[in-house]
């Protein structure tokens, strides 16, 4: 009866224009196709009168799917027998997952976690970027890699896991589309040979780890704004998915790890959706919260839930939305307004998918579903004296005039976007390059956000909260215990702030509320510092009991201004500006950290500033020699003439 009712569409926008297939050769050679005859077999779709009902399936290789109704969810998969065309279908909490945990590593990116108080800190500048912000689509350019324990684990067959990889992308992509967020593969990779970055137990190190390879090599050759590692190894403890919170779009970052736990490709897609929601700013949906969710805990409850097992979630709660709203006001996720190119959809082109793709005009789904007076959903054209029918530089058929603000700024470190004129859609969003001085506030840009010690105690305690004096950071986080440190090392044991690092570790501040402001699990760490002067000072902190699987907020925030020319990095340690030496940025030199190692712009600027020396220093000779050869010239005229005066 289920299958009767369903009315499914290819999940049109799952795979760029630009998506590549990666895998590697014995030697470690890489081979990268971009397919572009391969059948797209990923749908999306619902059940006929069944209201807020979901269907995501896969025709790869039989029929696997899920099917989400009011009051029961089921699961559709192939019969495992060979040369069978049976298929099976059960109940969700039937399915077999492992229960498992989230987790963050506490020295990567750290925020304040936005619950529902922290929304009324928010000044209401932000209220209709808000607004632009919800009813933007924003799309994640995403590339999921697997390990060579997960490339094993399925076979050592490298088309069953791309497979596999593609249909936890099309779950994925299906769950964020409540959200108003469409997630497009830009690329695959397996690790057919050997991984390309150590992969061990501990989720922490792997995290770390592949965060740093991303970054170095993934990154470089492959533009995207998010990248997810699928592994087959199974991580200590019960975390099954580890990523830092608030990330996403950061080069250092934005990306996550997941065990691949379960043999239905369902698990690792609710636990990636999980793993995604953190880097997007999500909280887990704790108690303490009261967060909505409209399914009950029994059918799974919500996707961000701090522990999944089965029943298996599939939709976000209210906090969820809400944090996500908090963090794009904050500036996050500058990356993602741009639609990805679409000349040439994986799986062919067709009109009334809803996108605009070569040759046509205008797409606005199909004759059912189509509500754009602009496009003839028919045929994909444009309407008489219609020039433009979709992107907010288009209204009433008609192109905005160029110079009409499309975009606002979020902050002192974004930039707004104006209307071209000849293009109906905004400009890509734009913002402040890192390390520049923030508009009236003494910090530095830093992804498009101005991060200040100041902002950030405010966070925590309230209006009427500052920082502390530096001897509260210096004393406290010298411990490197869990109310004073500078995150954890890659053995996961608190970290001892140095000297010059101090300002990159517990924040701490003075005034505000009586207790922090963040929850009802936050509680004040207060503690007494005697001056050298005499007397004392009360520096406060904060201890948020979150359990392990998450990030601590009362460490600074990355790229914090922690002293004169230099701001936090993500590894807590200070960072200077061009022209500064680390550790402590007060002599001159190249810039940079003890991790970074010197700034590259500094040695281009240091061959300018050779070249202007040399250039001054042959003026300098020239002038020299100028002023002595008219010195000699007036000494040879005035011989000359005491010569002919002689002569006379």
């Amino acid at each position: 009866m289920f299958f009767l009712g369903m009315c499914v569409c290819i999940a049109r926008g799952l795979f760029a224009s630009h998506y590549t297939e990666t895998h590697y050769l014995d030697g470690g050679r890489p081979i990268t196709t971009t397919p572009t005859s391969r059948v797209n077999c990923y749908y999306h779709g619902e059940v006929k009168g069944y209201p807020n009902s979901d269907v995501i399936l896969s025709t790869c290789t039989g029929i696997r799917g899920l099917i989400t109704l009011k009051d029961r969810v089921l699961v559709l998969e192939p019969a495992q027998k060979p040369n069978s065309t049976l298929h099976n279908i059960f109940r969700g909490e039937h399915l077999t997952l492992q229960q498992g945990t989230c987790g963050h590593g506490h020295n990567f990116s750290h925020t304040a976690g936005p619950f529902d108080t922290t929304a009324n800190l928010l000044s209401s500048h932000g209220n209709r970027y808000k607004r632009q912000a919800q009813s933007s689509t924003k799309y994640v350019e995403l590339i999921i890699v697997a390990d060579n324990r997960e490339y094993q684990k399925q076979g050592k067959d490298v088309e069953k896991v791309k497979q596999r990889l593609a249909e936890i992308a099309n779950y994925v992509d299906k769950f964020y589309r409540a959200l108003n967020i469409r997630v497009a593969l830009v690329g695959l990779e397996v690790w057919s040979d050997a991984d390309k970055c150590p992969v061990s137990q501990d989720p922490f190190t792997t995290l770390h780890e592949f965060l740093d390879w991303r970054k170095l090599k993934l990154l470089p050759q492959r533009p995207h704004d998010n990248a997810q590692l699928i592994s087959g190894v199974y991580f200590q403890g019960t975390t099954i998915g580890m990523a830092p919170i608030m990330s996403m779009c950061t080069a250092e970052q934005s990306g996550g790890i997941v065990m691949d736990h379960s043999d239905n490709p369902l698990g690792a897609a609710v636990t990636l959706a999980h793993e995604l929601g953190h880097n997007f700013g999500m909280n887990h949906d704790t108690p303490e919260r009261g967060c909505g969710c409209r399914v009950t805990a029994d059918r799974g409850g919500c996707i961000m839930t701090p522990s999944t097992g089965y029943p298996f979630p599939t939709v976000f709660s209210s906090c969820s939305k809400k944090d996500l709203l908090v963090s794009l006001d904050k500036g996050v996720g500058m990356c993602l307004f741009n639609m990805p190119e679409m000349k040439v959809l994986y799986g062919g082109q067709k009109c009334g998918n809803g996108y605009v793709e070569e040759g046509e005009e205008c797409d606005c789904g199909d004759l059912e579903e189509c509500m754009n007076p602009c496009c003839n959903a028919s045929t994909c054209t444009l309407k008489l004296n219609a020039v433009c029918a979709h992107g907010q530089c288009c209204e009433d058929c008609q192109l905005k005039t160029a110079g009409t603000l499309c975009r606002e700024s979020t902050n002192s470190c974004d930039l707004p976007e104006f209307c071209t004129g000849s293009d109906p859609h905004c400009p890509a969003n734009v913002y402040l390059h890192d390390g520049h001085m923030c508009h009236s506030v003494d910090g530095h840009c830093y992804n498009g956000i101005c991060q200040t010690h100041e902002q950030q105690c405010i966070t925590l305690w309230g209006h009427g909260a500052k920082p502390a004096p530096g001897i509260c950071f210096e004393r406290v986080n010298s411990a490197g215990d869990p109310y004073g440190n500078c995150g954890k090392d890659s053995k996961g044991l608190f970290a001892k702030c140095d000297a010059q690092d101090a300002k990159c570790g517990k924040i701490q501040c003075q005034g505000g509320a009586n207790r922090p402001v963040i929850g009802t699990n936050a509680v004040s760490i207060e503690t007494n510092i005697p001056l050298p002067e005499g007397g004392r000072i009360l520096c406060r902190g904060t201890h948020v009991y979150l359990g392990d699987d998450m990030p601590d907020p009362g460490l600074v925030l990355t790229g914090t201004k922690c002293g004169n020319n230099k701001v936090c990095n993500n590894k807590k340690n200070c960072h200077c500006e061009a022209h500064w030496a680390p550790p402590f940025c007060d002599k001159a030199g190249f810039g940079g950290s003890v991790d970074s190692g010197p700034v590259r712009q500094a040695d281009g600027e240091s061959i300018m500033i050779g070249i202007v020396v040399a250039f001054l220093s042959l003026l300098c000779v020239a002038m020299i020699v100028c002023v002595k050869r008219k010195t000699l010239i007036s000494l040879f005229i005035n011989n000359k003439k005491n010569n002919i005066e002689k002569l006379r």
